[in-house]
């Protein structure tokens, strides 16, 4: 995939970030960070990027025209389905912009309704695990957590598990070329901190836990946008099968924040609902950003187990992987 092919994409999906108008200043801050770090792995200027699409001096034609390629016209739409599902099912704004989008691209609409209905599937999927989702025939190929740790109450010593095991499998499912793999990281992140807040007595709903991770200042369009444009510009978002497997060890394509993100996004849960939710906004954010310093120093040693989960994962079945996470 070449530089103006990346380009378009990268515009596709930001136009796709800012389609259901709602985005707030925090929320738009955090999109032009992103832009800013991305644009430090590429030749792109997605900072100047960020502005024509924000200013709209930038158009959906002209950006499609810029897709060559089938394979490149999928993406695009792909990546703009879940940065519209990342914080949730697509309101009907978001629904038009896609729809205009197939349209542009001309996409086989069954395939396109598709892929639509998969990553809903996964944006609509509960935060707390149910008695339906506990009983599902077959388990998933990479379970986030030991059975013990389904309980209400965890020990501390299976709740450093639960956050080590969802760190590990978030961080191999970033070495993952498929866009649905890249939106699973998200609810996974959210069903481990309803487990904690559960866990210490709290019964956390969706708006709660997307406040919280919105307080840490983990956003979560900005962090799909995040984890798949690294993927893009390094060259592995998009790709299929094994053609993928020989570089999983090359992390300049990945930037491993996924582990670092869900391990230190657990290790602030359990201190905040340990302490009754006192932490104030500044606390939360201050012991994030310290802990995912932390995380990232240990993100080389448990690189292995990551590419052996990745290799192992059956990504034909995310939908009741994350389900049952």
């Amino acid at each position: 995939m070449n530089e103006h092919e990346q380009k378009a994409i990268l515009t596709l999906s930001l136009m796709a970030a800012f389609a259901d108008g709602n985005k707030d200043e925090s929320e738009r801050a955090e999109l032009k960070r992103i832009a800013d770090a991305l644009a430090g792995e590429a030749s792109i200027n997605l900072a100047a990027l960020y502005q024509d699409v924000l200013l709209k001096r930038v158009s959906m034609p002209s950006a499609v025209a810029a897709l060559t390629s089938p394979e490149a016209r999928q993406l695009a739409f792909e990546m703009a389905v879940c940065v519209c599902d990342a914080d949730g099912v697509q309101s009907p704004a978001e629904q038009a912009f896609l729809a205009d989008l197939r349209h542009a691209l001309a996409l086989d609409v069954q395939q396109s309704a598709a892929y639509t209905r998969q990553a809903e599937a996964i944006a609509a999927l509960p935060v707390g695990a149910s008695a339906t989702d506990s009983a599902v025939d077959e388990p998933p190929a990479a379970p986030v957590f030991a059975v013990a740790e389904h309980a209400s109450t965890m020990s501390e010593a299976e709740m450093e598990k639960a956050i080590l095991n969802a760190a590990i499998l978030n961080g191999a499912l970033e070495l993952l070329p498929e866009s649905l793999s890249t939106m699973a990281i998200i609810p996974l992140q959210m069903k481990l901190v309803y487990r904690i807040g559960k866990s210490y007595g709290f019964e956390l709903d969706r708006g709660h836990i997307k406040d919280f991770l919105a307080t840490l200042g983990v956003g979560l369009t900005s962090q799909y946008l995040e984890q798949a444009g690294r993927k893009l510009l390094g060259g592995l978002l998009g790709k299929i099968g094994g053609g993928m497997l020989g570089g999983l060890g090359k992390q300049a394509v990945s930037s491993g924040m996924s582990f670092a993100s869900t391990y230190a996004l657990g290790h602030v849960a359990r201190r905040y609902y340990a302490g009754g939710r006192s932490f104030s906004a500044q606390m939360l954010r201050e012991s994030f950003d310290s802990m995912l310093g932390e995380a990232k120093g240990l993100q080389a040693r448990y690189l292995p187990e990551m590419q052996a989960q990745a290799r192992s994962l059956d990504t034909a079945k995310i939908i009741d992987m994350v389900r049952q996470g």
